[in-house]
């Protein structure tokens, strides 16, 4: 089989998962930090987000399609090992978005109620892709460890998101919500050091060929500018949120950049240690690949879809950038 076109299509789902962790990341960081402020500011966080959210999941549609069609044989395995966390997450997204829209419709009365159905959904969402990263970076290990991995990362990622979102409210909002999400996003910033530190010091672990891969010579040496990056990138966004909340005034969209660039690093030390396998040790992405005829068919609906969705993304946050006003259906 031609390596380069399954490669074309590796390339292709990396990125739609990557734009979707960002992207969907901060929406979800706000909808977790959304018990956190009083009902004004409530408003305002789920104004912050109101035009981006529904299309920032386009993009884990378009990621998972993409494993579908293009891997079959690694979407069965990976999706046979976490069809509950899978369904976890579903159900949270679909409470995410039952309660966007009634939150705005409902009585006064109503209203707390859809704030707690958009923080839970937002939650669950949110620890069940957690749960889904530490099982698959420990290659599905059901024992003591493996579960105690995944609930510890199910938690981190809850805190990368959250940082994401607090960064988000800190472009889009203004005066007490502000000073509220800089507190909120520096806490966050250390549970996020500490899940990329674990999911770091845990894959090469659970394999000999990733440990070979990082730890031996001279590959130790070439890889060093990977993790001193990311502790430079920690310790610049650390001091950007300690200058934002000491009321010193700066750009407020560096601490995003930062935990932006961040979950960039840890993705890229990710994909290189588990490269070329989809499923760590067991199976690689040529293995899993469909047939070329078969992806061939499907390269020229990607490359159709793919560009559409980028262009929409990049439309829709021109016209909705700078700071958010009050969310209104009418």
């Amino acid at each position: 089989m031609d390596t380069m076109l399954p490669l074309v299509f590796v390339v292709l789902m990396a990125l739609a998962m990557l734009i979707y962790v960002v992207l969907d990341g901060y929406d979800l960081g706000v909808g977790l930090l959304l018990r956190g402020a009083d009902d004004a500011g409530k408003d305002r966080m789920i104004a912050s987000i109101g035009p981006f959210w529904d299309a920032n999941e386009t993009w884990l549609v378009l990621g998972v399609g993409l494993l579908l069609v293009a891997f079959p044989l690694a979407h069965g395995l990976i999706l046979t090992a976490l069809y509950l966390p899978v369904a976890a997450m579903l159900i949270g997204l679909i409470l995410r978005g039952v309660a966007f829209d009634f939150r705005v419709k409902a009585h006064a009365e109503h209203k707390p109620l859809w704030n707690t159905a958009f923080w839970l959904g937002s939650l669950l969402a949110s620890l069940a892709q957690g749960w889904m990263l530490g099982s698959y970076v420990l290659g599905f290990r059901d024992d003591a460890i493996g579960l105690a991995f995944s609930a510890l990362i199910a938690l981190c990622l809850c805190a990368g998101y959250a940082l994401l979102g607090a960064c988000w409210l800190l472009m889009k909002t203004e005066g007490a919500l502000r000073a509220q999400a800089a507190a909120w996003a520096y806490r966050a910033l250390w549970f996020t050091g500490l899940g990329i530190a674990a999911v770091s010091l845990a894959t090469p672990y659970a394999s000999p060929r990733i440990f070979a891969k990082w730890f031996v010579l001279p590959n130790l040496f070439l890889l060093a500018p990977i993790p001193l990056l990311t502790a430079g990138v920690f310790l610049f966004c650390e001091s950007s949120l300690r200058r934002i909340r000491r009321g010193v005034e700066g750009r407020d969209g560096l601490p995003f950049a930062a935990a932006v660039l961040l979950f960039v690093l840890a993705f890229a030390g990710l994909a290189y240690s588990l490269f070329p396998y989809l499923v760590a040790d067991r199976m690689t992405y040529v293995e899993a690949a469909a047939a070329t005829g078969s992806l061939k068919f499907i390269l020229v609906g990607a490359l159709l879809t793919l560009p559409m969705i980028l262009a929409y993304t990049v439309f829709v946050y021109r016209v909705f950038w700078g700071r958010s006003e009050d969310l209104s259906y009418e």
